[in-house]
């Protein structure tokens, strides 16, 4: 759910919901008070008209009156007994009614003198008592109901008995009290309900955040975190858990590079050994009068050069792998002959080859005209390397490398096979990847760093082009790599209308 919804929910509970409650436990409420549909009218002497009001209000004073009837019936002389009108007082006073009682038109008692002396100009004179047991006057300004009973005193004065009710303050104690009571439950109520959603639906997924984010600190990148929330917290658990997957995914593969780093200097520094212990040797040799003849001087001296070029050969393929690694490979592409540059390649091969007893065989099967986008020095590494690497893995006495150029309609695909011991069908996908070594032994006739074929791949696809190997064991292996082919803006509106045909 989203924050806003949140939100509008929150507020609408906190208005609705009490509004709810308060109205059902004044209903709870009111069902201990009696029924209070029935009207009674009093006269409004301010406005004179006819108000309504409930039964309760002219009780408290009808009962009153009701025994002041009584009495003036049985005894009215005891209406001048002040102790009597005394006890009167008592009973109305936690009522708030008082009573006064008038001897012609002087205040004879009261229970309220100061409340008294404001109302009696206003009081009804002798002899205008309203008919009805329950009737009475009601003085909207002052908000008092008047209940009057008309008598003679002993003497023969005119006399009238008066009970004052404060309509503000007809609800009981009691009541105030229950409905305070509903109400401040009502208040906690809600408030509990709304501390409980606030807390169940934020505070606890950003705590379950939190938490996360500390293991993350401490490098923990297996702590997850699912829900099946929507809105805004739903995203941030899904946000959370791609920047973990994306972490945890960063961090294999810099623990894996930085193995491949660590296997990379071991294969350098264990190929480079071996050439400079000959090196090393070969020079004792000299230095020691070993090398006797011009014979053996001229062999040593070709041994020490071939060595130096190993090393230089390690050292090149370490510098294109960082290359590689920083994606800096230096390009720089020319439009070249097919026919030419592969004629140039192989003759410069063939001799290296022809020293080494190895028989190098040729076939160009493209037109002369045929021409590619190529950058001549990286595209002579990819040649060299895949050679270099037959050559590593040759066990005949007569080693063979067949190099082909075929026509591919729109691209050439060059094939550079030997006759060497082949690769096996489980290393066969495995083997343009970065160190990978066919040869676990790690002898010196067949050593390397395990990179060649990783930037023969680049290069070849940095020029747009891509790479496989077919091999059987014991028979050979063959290399195919394609190179689209460069086509003259003619060549390229004719294969348009062929295509459109």
């Amino acid at each position: 759910m989203k924050f806003r919804t949140r939100l509008l929910i929150t507020s609408l509970t906190m208005v609705l919901l009490p509004f709810l409650l308060t109205s059902v436990a004044l209903l709870v409420v009111g069902s201990h008070i009696e029924d209070t549909e029935t009207p009674y009218g009093f006269f409004d002497r301010d406005n004179a008209s006819y108000i309504y009001t409930i039964e309760n209000y002219s009780r408290i004073s009808e009962e009153v009156l009701e025994k002041v009837r009584q009495q003036i019936k049985e005894d009215p002389s005891r209406l001048e007994d002040t102790d009597y009108l005394d006890e009167m007082t008592l009973d109305l006073k936690d009522k708030s009614s008082y009573i006064i009682v008038r001897k012609d038109n002087e205040i004879y008692y009261t229970g309220n003198s100061s409340a008294a002396r404001k109302i009696f100009p206003a009081l009804p004179e002798h002899g205008n008592e309203m008919p009805g047991s329950e009737a009475g006057y009601y003085y909207s300004d002052i908000k008092k109901l008047v209940k009057e009973v008309d008598f003679r005193f002993s003497d023969g004065s005119e006399g009238s008995f008066f009970v004052v009710t404060s309509i503000n303050s007809l609800l009981s104690r009691k009541t105030l009290y229950r409905m305070t009571l509903a109400f401040i439950l009502v208040l906690v109520f809600t408030s509990i309900l709304l501390t409980h959603g606030i807390q169940r639906g934020i505070f606890t997924p950003i705590n379950q955040l939190n938490t996360a984010m500390q293991n993350i600190a401490e490098g923990n990148l297996e702590y997850m975190l699912t829900t099946e929330e929507k809105g805004e917290i739903g995203e941030l658990y899904r946000n959370y858990e791609d920047m973990r997957l994306r972490l945890k995914e960063s961090l294999d593969e810099k623990f894996e590079h930085e193995k491949k780093n660590r296997e990379l200097i071991s294969n350098i520094s264990h190929d480079l050994k071996t050439p400079i212990t000959a090196v090393k040797g070969y020079v004792e040799g000299i230095m020691d009068g070993v090398a006797d003849t011009p014979e053996k001087m001229d062999k040593y001296i070709k041994t020490i050069y071939n060595k130096a070029n190993d090393m230089d050969r390690l050292i090149n393929e370490l510098t294109t792998y960082s290359g590689i690694d920083n994606n800096r490979i230096p390009y720089n592409f020319h439009r070249i002959n097919v026919a030419e540059y592969f004629g140039d390649c192989v003759e410069e091969v063939g001799l290296d080859l022809e020293s080494k007893n190895i028989q190098l065989n040729y076939e160009d099967l493209v037109e002369p005209s045929t021409q590619i986008i190529a950058d001549p020095e990286q595209l002579k590494r990819v040649i060299s390397n895949i050679i270099s690497n037959s050559i590593k893995y040759l066990d005949k006495e007569r080693g063979v490398i067949d190099i082909r150029i075929l026509d591919e309609v729109d691209s050439i695909r060059v094939e550079i096979e030997d006759n060497g011991k082949g690769i096996a069908a489980k290393d066969l996908p495995n083997i343009f990847e970065r160190f990978y070594r066919t040869d676990a032994s790690r002898n010196s006739s067949q050593g390397g760093s395990g990179i060649g074929l990783s930037i023969v791949k680049k290069i070849i696809e940095d020029h747009g082009g891509y790479i496989w190997a077919t091999s059987k064991e014991n028979e050979g292996t063959c290399m195919h790599f394609v190179i689209r082919k460069w086509l003259s803006e003619p060549e390229k509106s004719w294969e348009k209308g062929q295509d459109s045909e």
